[in-house]
């Protein structure tokens, strides 16, 4: 039987590492700990509109809305569609001033008199304010986004009239800075103001000034900008960094809908680069054509995953368009509102300003021993794959020492290390499950036990043979993340690279092992061909189009298996996994993942009974297979770097736990299988 010997050397280092990985988790988690104040939120707007739809009174349905728990407003900048309609300004084309003019239905003399004098374009805009101090912020904001050329002032009687080159309907959409009165009016009703500004056409640093003098006295929250690019992109960044730290105001970064880092508005990398990573909060929106498919309870449930799993500090809510059965309009939201506050401070969150990062970039000797540990754990995994190499110890330091050198020297010089560290990352995602698969194998070849295990042995040796090398997979799981925390891979700035490769990779690496310690095709462990001859031997086999149809059928499997994780895939997922995802996430604190509950963790179970009861190598072989998704699930899981390390601990060992209990399961409904089988051959050899 071909043994392989495990470099105690290597496994010093790869303790070594695994030490200062810890070191490194256990700072990241009290900085996720620390994180815990989710701002509750919705639009002014939509609050507006729900006084409106229902009959009640703006003063109401802010009060009971403060008193449901919501702490912030979002405040857009104004427009003339608004301004039209809330009758503090008016912006009038001049065809239709003529049209009224020559209907005779122009009373004023003012008018009539600019009319009649031909002063009055058509294809002009007129602008008119019946509250002066919003007149005067629209002035401003008009000469700021057109410029003076484009602007006219008119005296008409005692009015001061703007006369504006634009297009009307364009004119009327036109963003004109933030409101005054609606900023204070928000801040009078006890809320804070999330500030929504958009970017100026070529921003100028004066542009920027005059956004932020507008804000001056408003109770800001956060600032989440508007539209495509943030304020003051690209020419005047440095003047809304400059405002923001002045200010001490945190920037809000909308996550994308693919729920993968954020809706990339221009700019935004380079003002939270300066401000500080420890200002910035992640903003969540439940977009607007799935809100009315769900009812309040998964709503609300909705809100309380995104917040412990995605890191989500700003939870901008959506009034709903209809009400829930038996409740009117208003009972729907207020319920709604009132039971996602209820729930987030039953979770442990407290409800105010957006929480942030405290920055967090650990020690970088402590990296550097992260990554000299990982480079041990790739020269031990070839060393138990390649015979030659495991008979050469001091090859296999001369390959460790090169290794650790390379990945470690960038951080010992003083640099962040972040492509090393993406690569140490991506190692020990996929190698230390491997090597905890391959530790198991050999253990159970080293067995001299010849017994006919029970039922019972079988379980109990199943149970701690997966607890086992599911511990060891952890260590890769400590070792990804000690790799990569830092705050900026907290708030998704930099994410992992490589999850599609982390499902499939390992399965390669166990199956290369596989073959060298396994005859498939003989059955035998002892005097095995190896790697390279199996798998010629693979390559030389007659297909039939029964085998081929086989290989179609896997390779569709594993297809779907790699394109339905993630968030870009586009696979859909059914509707029955849905509900099934959904009763876990109610009943676990971490919903544990489908692959390893499903798959991996009751296959490891089955494995241990094939290996014991000597089933065919081949089934041995798949069953192998199927337990490296789950091991190497776990540890990916780890890769998710906004979700906190303890919740992605917590889905782990749950999912080791739950998966082991469906595998204990599958192995009494084998052994039932087994014995019905065999009483019915007895009876018919009968």
């Amino acid at each position: 039987m071909k043994t392989f010997a495990y470099n105690r050397l290597l496994i010093f280092f790869i303790i070594a590492g695994l030490a200062a990985a810890l070191v490194i988790d256990a700072g990241r988690h009290e900085v996720e700990t620390k994180n815990n104040q989710i701002d509750l939120a919705i639009d002014y707007e939509g609050l507006l509109e729900l006084a409106a739809r229902e009959g009640k009174s703006t003063e109401r349905v802010l009060k009971d809305a403060k008193n449901a728990g919501i702490t912030s407003l979002a405040v857009y900048e104004t427009t003339f569609k608004k301004l039209n309609e809330n009758g503090k300004a008016n912006a009038t084309p001049g065809s239709s001033i003529l049209a009224a003019y020559h209907g005779g239905t122009l009373t004023d003399e003012n008018w009539r008199t600019l009319a009649a004098e031909g002063k009055i374009i058509g294809s002009t805009v007129y602008v008119t304010g019946n509250d002066a101090a919003t007149f005067a912020e629209v002035k401003e904001d008009l000469i700021h986004r057109l410029g003076n050329k484009r602007i006219e002032v008119l005296n008409v009687g005692n009015e001061e009239v703007l006369a504006v080159k634009a297009h009307y309907e364009s004119f009327l959409k036109m963003n004109l800075g933030m409101p005054t009165d609606e900023m204070k009016a928000v801040n009078a009703a006890g809320f804070h103001v999330i500030a929504r500004p958009s970017n100026y056409e070529d921003c100028s640093p004066e542009d920027v000034k005059a956004v932020f003098d507008r804000l001056k006295g408003i109770d800001i929250s956060e600032v989440v900008f508007s539209g495509p690019q943030s304020l003051g992109a690209t020419k005047s960044l440095q003047a809304t960094i400059d405002a923001m730290k002045e200010r001490d105001l945190t920037l809000g970064l909308i996550e994308a809908p693919s729920q993968l880092q954020f809706y990339n508005q221009e700019g935004m990398r380079e003002i939270a680069k300066n401000i500080g990573y420890n200002k910035v909060a992640r903003l969540y929106s439940i977009p607007k054509d799935e809100q009315p498919k769900l009812k309040i309870a998964v709503a609300v449930e909705r809100w309380s995953n995104t917040d412990r799993e995605r890191n989500i500090r700003i939870n901008l809510m959506r009034i709903y368009d209809k009400p829930a059965p038996d409740m009117s309009l208003y009972e729907t939201n207020m319920t709604y509102f009132r039971d996602t506050r209820d729930l987030l401070l039953a979770k442990g969150y407290t409800l105010g300003k957006a929480g942030t990062f405290e920055n967090y970039y650990p020690s970088r000797i402590l990296r550097a021993l992260v990554m000299v540990g990982a480079a041990a754990a790739g020269i031990l995994y070839l060393s138990l794959v390649i015979p030659y190499l495991n008979r050469r110890s001091r090859l296999q330091y001369l390959l460790f020492a090169l290794c650790g050198i390379i990945a470690a020297l960038p951080l010992i010089l003083g640099s962040d290390g972040n492509k090393i560290r993406l690569v140490a990352a991506l190692a020990a995602a996929n190698v230390f499950p491997a090597i905890a698969v391959i530790a198991w194998l050999d253990r159970f070849r080293g067995q001299k036990d010849k017994e006919i295990f029970s039922l019972k042995k079988i379980i109990l040796t199943a149970v701690l043979a997966i607890a086992a090398t599911s511990l060891l997979s952890f260590v890769g799981a400590a070792y990804l993340s000690g790799a990569l925390s830092d705050t900026e891979y907290f708030l998704e700035f930099n994410i992992f690279r490589g999850i599609k490769l982390t499902f499939v990779l390992p399965m390669i690496l166990v199956a290369i092992a596989f073959l060298q310690r396994f005859d498939i095709w003989g059955g035998k462990m002892d005097d095995t061909p190896g790697f390279v001859n199996q798998f010629k031997k693979i390559l030389d086999m007659p297909v039939k189009i029964k085998t081929l149809i086989g290989f179609g059928v896997v390779a569709l499997a594993m297809i779907v298996f790699v394109a339905r994780s993630g968030h870009t895939s586009g696979m859909p997922v059914s509707n029955a996994e849905i509900q099934f995802r959904a009763f876990l996430e109610q009943a676990f604190y971490a919903r544990p993942r489908s692959k390893e509950l499903l798959i991996g963790h009751p296959a490891f179970m089955l494995a241990v009974m094939a290996f014991l009861r000597k089933w065919p190598t081949m089934v041995l072989f798949a069953l192998v297979l199927l337990a490296t998704i789950g091991q190497g699930s776990m540890v990916e899981t780890f890769a998710h770097m906004r979700t906190p390390i303890f919740m992605s601990a917590v889905r782990g060992a749950g999912g080791v736990a739950l998966g082991a209990a469906l595998g204990a399961i599958a192995l009494v409904l084998v052994e039932c299988w087994q014995k019905l089988m065999a009483k019915a051959r007895t009876k018919f050899s009968d």
